[in-house]
């Protein structure tokens, strides 16, 4: 497994963490930033997932 998945699966965690407190304090902008970090996450975790299908073909 690349380190890439894990990495983006933990921002993907931390994402919804931000989104999730911001929701229950009505923080926009925390709730904001839970936002893009999940998306950016979900995208680090599909660059590792296509670095490991090219290292096992």
């Amino acid at each position: 497994m690349d380190k890439d998945r894990v990495v983006g699966s933990a921002k993907v965690v931390k994402g919804k963490a931000k989104v999730a407190i911001g929701k229950a304090i009505g923080d926009k902008k925390l709730e904001t930033e839970g936002e893009a970090e999940k998306v950016a996450g979900k995208i680090q975790n599909a660059v590792g997932g296509i670095k490991d299908t090219i290292r096992d073909a």
